[in-house]
């Protein structure tokens, strides 16, 4: 008989490469990692996904594209490009009724289905390092669709930027774009009169999707008209008017998107009459612990809204890691949040002047019951108000990114929630050019480190900030960028999770051995 080793792990390593996970079991149920510890390695392709921008004809969309510098494995060639989506299409309810007063410009999702755009990159990211930028305007720009390979996956990010200066969607609105899911939450969505807020779905397969959209609200979910799912045509867009899927009233919302077949990016457009717009980002994945970080020193209004998932009521600890450590908002100590049920409560300026990180963690540590959470930052005053949204994030992690940066108006917070940490953040090349600057920054436990970032020498253009934990324990973090128009302090903020540019996989070789007559 000949003997034949098939390498498992070599399959593995490949497969992890590729998609970012991979799981071994050997015969008999046990672990191959149990063989050798873990390496890391680069994954070798990543996707992306960004929402159509706008359907204002007064907006200005900047889109950023980036790869930091970095392990790429045996990778000497990558291609990174973003292209336009076949189609956005008209959203799946009655498109909401405009105001004249507020936007005398066409609204293009309204009218319907938009005309898909060539096969051509908006945006091609050449080297790692070095961050490229587009621009578009009007109402027409679509969702874009992206993938990255070879050296240009591991850590891939892009930005999308939109600034619309007047009307019911005024403000900058912000948004990392993401990879395709199964699985988002979003607490903080709402259904009120005086908002306006679709939950963007975007497929990039070539093959159709469906997804559920679930509502909740304080007495527990809502009764939806959705029988049969949302179709999301291969390689298109879909906007939802999340008013049209009920009639119940509900000013503060969670909603749950999650797909039957196919995978899609997700992410909620949240238009507020009085204080403009901004996207909503997903919350981190269900937790007993949630860490929100970045609240600007002038928030004038922090709303929390949080939710309980599972089967077990939820009772938290609030407290705002500031410059010099942890308080106890007065009145505010503890959350109780029911099981299935959103729970929202005003902060008010909790800040007083001093930047912060909403920390929630179990108020019995005992008992850790998963949640997901997000807070609505407002600044400013009466008619010069703007609006954001900063939702629970996971650490930075080994590196993380945030694109489009500028000049003047950035500011990183870090927050380490536990243990002392150091990082370093490297400030990339311009997108026109400028040379690399890098920084390290020591965060004390307990506290928030809010800085303006490190800018390129000879800046020219923007250019992106990579965050990497050196020493200590977790590090979260957000970029908050600041726009202000006309006496209104528009901003965006912008959290920084792991870019899981690396995967981890076994060392030591598992022999599954095949017999041959």
């Amino acid at each position: 008989m000949k003997r034949t080793t098939i390498s498992l792990i070599a399959t593995t390593v490949a497969l992890a490469a590729i998609t970012g996970f991979a799981a071994l079991t050997a015969p008999g149920g046990g672990s191959t990692a149990e063989a050798g510890a873990a390496a890391r390695l680069p994954v070798e392709r990543s996707s992306l996904l960004c929402p159509a921008p706008s359907s204002s004809e007064i907006a200005e969309t900047a889109y950023t594209s980036f790869t930091p510098v970095g392990k790429t494995g045996d990778a000497k060639d990558g291609a990174a490009e973003l292209k336009a989506s076949a189609a956005t299409l008209a959203d799946t309810g009655t498109a909401p009724k405009k105001d004249p007063k507020k936007d005398t410009k066409k609204d293009a999702t309204a009218e319907g289905a938009k005309k898909p755009a060539p096969d051509k990159a908006v945006l091609a990211l050449k080297e790692p390092g070095k961050p490229v930028a587009a621009k578009a305007a009007g109402g027409e720009a679509p969702a874009l669709v992206g993938t990255a390979t070879g050296r240009l996956a591991p850590g891939w990010t892009a930005q999308q930027t939109t600034t619309v200066t007047a009307g019911g969607s005024r403000g900058v609105l912000g948004v990392s774009c993401t990879a395709p899911d199964t699985d988002f939450w979003f607490p903080g969505a709402s259904i009120a009169k005086n908002r306006q807020d679709y939950v963007h779905l975007t497929n990039p397969d070539p093959t159709a999707a469906v997804a559920d959209i679930e509502l909740y609200g304080k007495d527990g979910a809502l009764k939806t008209t959705l029988t049969e799912g949302i179709p999301v045509p291969a390689g298109s867009s879909v906007p939802v008017l999340l008013s049209t899927l009920t009639s119940d009233p509900a000013a503060d919302l969670t909603v749950h998107v999650t797909t039957r077949t196919g995978r899609v990016g997700a992410v909620v457009r949240a238009a507020d009459d009085k204080a403009g717009s901004d996207w909503l980002a997903a919350s981190a994945d269900p937790s007993g612990t949630a860490v929100l970080p970045g609240i600007p020193a002038d928030a004038t209004s922090v709303q929390l809204v949080a939710f309980a998932p599972g089967d077990d009521d939820a009772d938290l600890k609030v407290q705002l890691a500031g410059a010099t450590g942890r308080i106890t908002p007065a009145g505010h100590e503890t959350l109780h949040i029911k099981s299935g049920m959103t729970a929202a409560v005003d902060l008010q300026d909790v800040t007083k002047g001093e930047a912060g990180s909403l920390i929630l963690s179990p108020a019995q540590s005992s008992r850790a019951t998963p949640v997901v959470a997000a807070l609505r930052v407002v600044r400013g005053k009466g008619d010069k108000q703007e609006v954001a949204f900063i939702p629970a994030t996971a650490p930075v992690g080994e590196r993380a990114t945030a694109a489009d940066n500028r000049a003047k108006g950035s500011i990183l917070s870090l927050t380490a929630p536990d243990a002392g940490a150091q990082v370093k953040v490297t400030a990339s090349a311009g997108t026109q050019g400028g040379t690399q600057v890098v920084k390290t920054y020591t965060v004390k436990a307990g506290t928030t480190l809010a800085v303006p970032p490190p800018v390129p020498t000879g800046l020219k253009g923007s250019y992106a900030l990579t965050v990497e934990t050196v020493s200590g324990g977790p590090v979260h973090a957000s970029r908050t960028l600041t726009l202000p128009q006309d006496g209104i302090p528009m901003f965006t903020v912008q959290t920084l999770p792991d870019d899981r540019g690396t995967v981890a996989v076994p060392k030591a070789e598992q022999d599954l051995s095949v017999l041959d007559d």
